[in-house]
This record gives C-alpha cells, structure tokens and sequence, in this order.
C-alpha cells in the first residue's frame, strides 16, 4: 500500500472511531430513556414472582411505572422530532443532468479515478466554496412510490440512501479552467468515499436531527403548552449536542483528512495552481458583490451576470497588480462554464440567488426589482443612483429650511444646486460650533463634523428609514396578494432544472448581509458626492461609469475622479470647502447652475 494510501486509511478510521463515539453518545441516551421502564419490569415481576410484596413495593411500582410511562412518551416526542424534523439546507441553484452534460461527466471520471462513489446532483452557490452536502432526509427528495418499482413488481420498491450533492461554488466556473476546476473538486469529490461508510452516515444523521430538532423548539407563535414542550425537547436536544460536538468535529476533521489524502493523486501539480486561482476568485467575488453589485441592489436593480463579472473584474485586477501578472494568459483556455449547455441562464440564477442571500432581494423580477445588463449599468444604476440620493439630499434640506442661497442679493437659479448644498455646510455660525469629540472617544466618527452636517445627516438617515419601510410594505402586499410569501428559484430558473424552493426558509433575508448598515456621516458624504456628481455631469460633460473593482465612478474627461471623495469628507467632517472647490474649478463645474434630478 502507498503513503498516500496509507494516509487516507487513517483518516477514514478516525473517522470511524469518531462515528461510533457519536452513536454510543445516542446508545446512552436510549438507555436512559429505557432505564425506568426497565426498572418498573423488574418490579413487576418480582410482584408476580412473590418477592417484592407489601404494601411500599406496591407504591414503588405505581411511582416508577408511572415515571417510566412518562420518560418514555418525553423520548418518544425527542425522537420523533428529531427523525421528522427537515434538516437545514443550503440555498443552491440546482443543475440537471440534461443542462450540464460535460460537467456531469468530469465529476463522475473523477470520482472513478478517485474510487469512491459520483455525487447524486450537482448544484450552484453563489459564492467562493464547494462542499458536499446531504439531502437524503425524506423531506429533501421525491416521495418513493406507494407501490410497484419502474418494473412493475409489487412492492418491492425499497427508498436507497443517494450519495451527497455537490455544491460547487459559481465564480469558479466562470474564472477557472476545466482542468483548474477539476483540481479543485477532487478532495471534495473524494468526500464521498467516507460519507458512504454506514457509521459516519447514521452519525452525521443524528447530529443533523439534533440541530433541526432545536431548530424546531426554537420556532415562536405557539400555544403554551405546545411552548412547554418545544422547551422540553429543544433542552434534551441541546445537551446531546453538546455530547457530540467534539466527536462530530473531530469525525469531520478525519473525514476531510482522508479525503485530502486521496486526492492527491489526481493533478496534483495543477492543483497548486489551482489554489491560487480559488483566492483570486474570492478576491474578485468579495469585489464585485459589495463594490458594483450592492449598488444595484440598493436601487431595485439586480445584475444578472455576475459571474461573468467577475472575469471581467479579476482581468482588471490582472492588468493593474503585478502580483497578478500571468493570470490573464489563462483566459485562452478553456472554462469551466463551457461545461454548462447555457451558462448565461445559469448565471442569471445564481445571481437573484446571490441578490436574495446578501441583499434580502425579491424571489423573482418585478416592477420594482429588475435585472440589469452590464452595458445598461452606468446609466440605469449608476446616473439613477446619483440623482436620487442627490434628490433626497434637496429634500431634507427643504425639511430643514434651507435656502437656496445664503446671499439675500444673489437671485434665486430656480432648481437644485451645488453652491446651495455647499453654503449650508460651510456656514460661518455653524463652523464655529463644530464639535470635535476627544481622540479617545469611541463614537468620534458619529458625533464629528458641524452641526449643519450633523442635523442633514440625521435628517437623511430618517428619509432613508421611512422609504424603505415603505418599499418593505409594499412588498409584503405583493406578497400576500399574491398567495403568500414567494420562495427563491421560482423566477430566473434554468430551463428543465427544478428548484431549491422547499428546501430552505427564506423568512430571514439577507442571509448573509455584506456590510452593516451606514452611518449617518456615511450617508451624508455619500449623498454630497452624489450631488457633486449631477452637476458634473449636467454643467462639465462628465459621464457615469463602471470601475469592476471600485463600483460607480465619475468620468471626467474620459478619466476616473479617483480623487473626489476625500474632498468630500473634508467638507462633510471638518465644513472645509476649500478642497473641494478648487476641484470644481479645476474640472470646470459650476456649482450654481441647477441640476436635474429624479
């Protein structure tokens, strides 16, 4: 046997040890449950045998047989629960067969090299990851037949365990090469090898319906002696895991180890290679997705093609850091998303799914929440933002009482302007009341700037808040219009693929929120940049457009303004508009001439 062989063995077998401490964890806890009924049996048969007789033993065997009754309903109610309870599931774009025929094919040659059982599916992420995930739970798959197989023999159709789901994460599709992403897949392929073993399944099952079960007993809007019971369960449960938790960490450790040790085998050269690409594609991922795409989402957009976003920005990323230098000549291999028989409409899946997990967006498009094309983005997203904000900035300052000029002999431009945004922050009573909270004080970022600056920025704070408790409302009218609250995967699906609908819960959306919500100097300087930019764009010719690592940017002259937004905050944090006037002297904007607005 080779090293490598060897290696893999021996983490199969802590594995193995790992599962049946797990399973002895649950062989305890049936005998606890079982121990009063035993004890009442031992009662009762000495009774009847003429051995515990009197009048103590008679009430010892009415109090431990009613305890027994008791303990074993409790058990039966945990084990229940536990067994029917539906495990969580990732949110995923599933792939048919029939949609992904060449990639259905590279994962099962790999498997076949690898020796260990081919994935049931195949299914998308939208995220930087691949795992394999179980979903043999009763509630995850198709109902087996009442009767009859596909032969026609009565009864003889028996439910089989299917081997895991391949989750595989969408940016390496796009970014990587076959032969990368088939470098990066085979530890995980390999996985499948240990997930077959009996004992790691029937342990990993049980700690799976342990954690749906206080997942249950976690669940709210419930009578009160349902409540009472929920506790009930949700503690027993509780404390089993806490039993298990370092033997199902320590299983899984040995699980990855042995699968880890017989991948190696495969490209193992490429798949150096290989890893430095998976950390780029974060890179990028991460980039593009709180950069460009939460833009987008703020303003009822969603970008449909993130994935092919992502090459576009990595190959930006390639031709501005050297570190980076080599990574664009991968480009004229073949890609992964080749693979696929129509990777734009899988694209386009995975991008409402990314939108709905990190935004909290609609399961499908509408009025008020439609895809976007690249070539659309500058003006539908990125002019659309600025001038609402832009908007919303002249409002509050119309709910604040501001002129629109402080000058009393300067005529009124009759519109939105610049020069009114800018006087109002830099007014001289104002400046002269700046707060400047001490270096040590940890809400410095929320208390500095004037007091103009701090009154508008609270001011829109509030305007923000009440629009989109409004937008959330109308929402969920829609939504219960409707029928009731929409469920990913019913719009933007891929043809003859089905969907994850029923397999995870989306009352709780974003999953994963990319950044917490901005402060209230945050909002205030990104609204004034706003406004500087309308009347860039409305006095000086200057353009919207599409930086694939910065997001929106303003171009004036053909170039990037990569300079604008600490001219900004110099006016917003310390009411200096010295910076900032000299810059629209500079790029020739007049900032007393009205803009448009939305």
């Amino acid at each position: 046997m080779t090293s490598t062989g060897i290696g893999a063995e021996a983490g199969a077998q802590a594995a193995r040890t790992r599962a049946l401490a797990v399973l002895r964890i649950r062989g305890r806890a049936l005998a606890v449950a079982l121990l009063p009924a035993a004890v009442t049996v031992i009662l009762l048969t000495g009774g009847s045998t003429g051995h515990f007789v009197g009048r103590g033993w008679d009430a010892a065997r009415w109090a431990v047989g009613s305890l027994a009754v008791l303990v074993l309903l409790a058990a039966a109610a945990v084990a229940l629960v536990v067994a029917r309870a539906r495990p969580a599931v990732s949110p995923t774009v599933p792939i048919a067969e029939t949609s992904a025929p060449d990639l259905y094919r590279m994962v099962r040659d790999l498997a076949d090299r690898l020796d260990v059982p081919a994935p049931s599916a195949i299914a998308l992420t939208p995220d930087c990851d691949s795992w394999l995930e179980d979903r043999t739970h009763p509630a995850h798959g198709p109902p087996a037949p009442k009767a009859g197989d596909e032969l026609g023999n009565p009864g003889s159709h028996r439910r089989t365990p299917a081997a895991p789901v391949l989750v595989i994460g969408s940016p390496f599709l796009w970014w990587m090469r076959v032969g990368e992403l088939r470098a990066v897949l085979a530890p995980v392929v390999a996985g499948t090898g240990p997930s077959a073993h009996p004992d790691i399944a029937a342990a990993r099952r049980f700690v799976r319906g342990l954690d749906a079960a206080v997942a249950v007993a976690s669940t709210s809007a419930r009578c009160r002696a349902t409540r009472v019971l929920c506790a009930g369960i949700g503690w027993v449960a509780r404390v089993l895991l806490r039993g298990c938790r370092e033997h199902a960490a320590l299983m899984e450790r040995g699980v990855a180890a042995a699968a880890a040790e017989r991948a190696q085998a495969v490209d193992y050269g490429l798949r150096i290679v290989a890893q430095e690409q998976v950390g780029l594609a974060y890179a990028g991922w991460d980039r593009l997705l709180t950069r460009v795409a939460l833009p987008a989402w703020r303003m009822g957009r969603w970008p449909s093609r993130l994935d092919a976003g992502v090459v576009a920005a990595l190959t930006e990323l390639s031709r501005r850091d050297r570190l980076a230098e080599g990574f664009a000549s991968r480009l004229g291999e073949r890609p992964a998303c080749d693979l696929l028989e129509e990777p734009g409409l899988v694209d386009e899946a995975a991008s409402l799914l990314a939108a709905r997990l990190f935004h909290g967006g609609p399961a499908g498009p509408g009025p008020d929440w439609s895809p976007v094309d690249w070539q659309e983005y500058p003006d539908e997203v990125v002019d659309r933002t600025w001038r609402t904000d832009a908007a919303r900035l002249h409002r509050v300052l119309d709910s604040l009482g501001v002129r629109a000029t402080v000058d009393p002999a300067a005529p009124d431009p009759g519109g939105p302007t610049l020069a009114r945004v800018l006087d109002h922050l830099t007014d001289p009573t104002a400046r002269s009341r700046r707060t400047a909270p001490p270096a040590y004080d940890e809400d410095a970022d929320e208390r500095s700037g004037t007091e103009c600056s701090a009154a508008l920025a609270a001011g829109l704070t509030a305007a923000l808040a009440r629009e989109e408790a409004a937008t959330a409302s109308a929402a969920n009218a829609a939504a219960t219009a409707v029928g009731g609250t929409s469920r990913p995967g019913s719009a933007a699906a891929p043809a003859g693929q089905g969907s994850d609908r029923a397999l995870w819960d989306d009352g709780s959306l974003p999953l994963f929120p990319l950044q917490p919500p901005r402060t209230a100097r945050e909002l205030l300087a990104d609204h004034v940049k706003a406004m500087v930019c309308c009347a860039a764009m409305d006095t000086a010719g200057a353009t919207p457009g599409l930086d694939w690592l910065d997001g929106p940017s303003l171009l004036v002259d053909g170039e990037r303004a990569a300079d604008l937004t600490p001219r900004v905050l110099s006016l917003v944090e310390e009411g200096d508009p010295a910076p900032l006037r000299a810059w629209l002297v500079e790029s020739g904007i007049r900032p007393e001439k009205p803009v448009r607005l939305v």
